[in-house]
């Protein structure tokens, strides 16, 4: 599982979309956090994070993902997820991701959650 990770940001009306294709870890989950970080979203409350369908997150993935729920909630934004496994689904909900962000089987579902 080392697949290089690709992280790109859009708006979709006024949700801003972060797209991750390939591998989180705690070498590539720092792409992400950047990502986020960025200026251009810092101050937006509607945020949809759209793994990629082969996504794969390990233990230092999730603590970066962790990161950026904690930030996400201190800044009082709405922070959604899509097009992860189920078998990532059941992850989140057990490490308590889905306290802070919203985890949807579908990118229709998750911006009705907006």
């Amino acid at each position: 599982m080392s697949k290089d990770i690709k992280v790109s940001i859009s708006q979709l009306n006024d949700i801003i979309v972060i797209d991750i294709e390939g591998d989180i870890t705690a070498v590539t989950g720092e792409v992400v956090q950047e990502a986020y970080m960025t200026d251009s979203i810092a101050e937006d409350t509607s945020i949809l994070l759209r793994f990629a369908k082969d996504c794969y997150i390990n233990s230092g993935g999730l603590a970066f993902l962790i990161d950026i729920a904690s930030e996400g909630r201190k800044k009082g934004q709405k922070i959604a997820a899509t097009g992860l496994s189920d078998h990532f689904q059941k992850i989140f909900h057990m490490v308590g991701l889905t306290r802070c962000i919203s985890v949807f089987a579908t990118e229709e579902e998750a911006m009705k959650g907006f």
